[in-house]
């Protein structure tokens, strides 16, 4: 009698796993299609639960109050400057994207320039690969310039198709952030304690989820606007065309370590000097290498100091992962998958450690090789 209860309670106890597991799938479809309006909308709350706690505790408790101050705040400071700026970028692309049409900007022309200019073993080394050849260059690079500049213009024609849906997933977001903000620790203790796992591996896997996504934003993206801002102003003030579209890009391209914003600066001071404008192109050097690149080695120690660090292999890999597999959204769940996929190996491995030792009675040699304690140590993620 015994064991046909037992049996039965186990058979019950696996039914009840399995539809909390199709349940749960079912959500998830059901929120694909905002999926990045949810995640910005969590991710907001992340960076700014803590401000809405401290400014409900000035107010005498007030929550509903303290989240409508920081929602709004969040509205004023970063929603409207961002649609503010697709819309300028949108039109700028339109201009740029007319000019190349009409033949204003020739690319044919530029490129003489800056291979005239190069040195002859430079030539020589491009000639081996067939980069000296126009026509090879413009289809490997020009037709994708061209169509990328096509499509942002094209958006200006979509704009009226596609306000209703953007409406509604800025809608979500904003109105999903305020909820989260009022009773974001309320919510985040039921989801604590729903996950199946023991209470030390659940505490030390949030709080490096929660870490990686605040080291994320404060890092990456402050990095980003700062870079780009002052990319566009630099290239504005020097005349060159589409400033907004390469101060966006290099904003963009700061997201990745090791070449950053060099990518686009780069070319630029390359072609300047092909053009006859030595004083620009250095200015554009030095501005890029001491200005542009310094703000990445001052400001995100700052802002991201020891609580995140990854490989900047590992976070390139994540990044440019993320973002070929989500979109936008991907440069934040990129390095927050590969810091949780090292936080879960490295609590694996002290787990291990301790029950050895528990085991053996004595303690189990760390990992010596200072290289790899140094890696150990900075385990968990650095955000571009």
């Amino acid at each position: 009698m015994g064991s046909q209860e037992k049996s039965g309670f186990e058979t019950e106890d696996i039914g009840f796993t399995v539809l909390v597991v199709l349940i749960s799938l079912a959500a998830a479809y059901l929120l694909a299609p905002y999926f990045g309006p949810v995640l910005w909308g969590v991710v907001a709350a992340i960076m700014f639960q803590p401000l809405t706690a401290r400014l409900a505790t000035r107010l005498d408790g007030r929550k509903n109050l303290a989240a409508s101050i920081v929602l709004f705040g969040l509205i004023t400071l970063l929603v409207v400057p961002t649609i503010l700026l697709g819309i300028s970028l949108v039109n700028e692309a339109t201009m740029l994207y007319e000019k190349i049409a009409s033949g204003q900007i020739d690319f044919g022309r530029i490129f003489q320039q800056v291979m005239s200019a190069l040195p002859r073993r430079a030539r020589e080394l491009l000639s081996e690969y067939d980069l000296t050849n126009f026509e090879t260059i413009r289809r490997e690079f020009g037709s994708s310039i061209t169509s990328g500049l096509q499509t942002i213009a094209g958006r200006v024609l979509t704009v009226g198709q596609g306000a209703l849906s953007f409406i509604a997933a800025l809608g979500v977001m904003l109105y999903l952030s305020y909820f989260l903000l009022r009773d974001g620790d309320r919510y985040g203790e039921k989801f604590r304690t729903c996950l199946p796992l023991r209470p030390a591996t659940r505490d030390a896997l949030i709080e490096n989820f929660l870490l990686v996504v605040r080291a994320t934003m404060r890092g990456t993206v402050v990095v980003a606007v700062v870079q780009g801002f002052l990319g566009g102003i630099l290239f504005s003030s020097l005349g060159i065309e589409g400033a907004l579209i390469w101060g966006v890009l290099m904003g963009f391209f700061s997201l990745l370590p090791a070449v950053g914003t060099a990518i686009i600066w780069g070319p630029v001071a390359i072609y300047l000097f092909a053009a006859g404008e030595p004083m620009k192109a250095g200015i554009v050097l030095f501005c890029g290498v001491f200005i542009i690149g310094m703000v990445d080695n001052v400001l995100r120690p700052i802002l991201v100091g020891r609580d995140t660090r990854l490989p900047d292999f590992v976070v390139l890999i994540a990044t440019l992962s993320g973002l070929e597999l989500f979109g936008l959204n991907g440069f934040i769940i990129g390095p927050v998958i590969a810091a949780l996929f090292i936080a879960v190996w490295n609590h694996h491995r002290d787990s291990r450690r301790a029950r050895e030792e528990v085991l053996t009675g004595s303690p189990v040699p760390v990992q010596t090789d200072a290289v790899a304690s140094r890696a150990v140590e900075e385990s968990v993620a650095h955000p571009s």
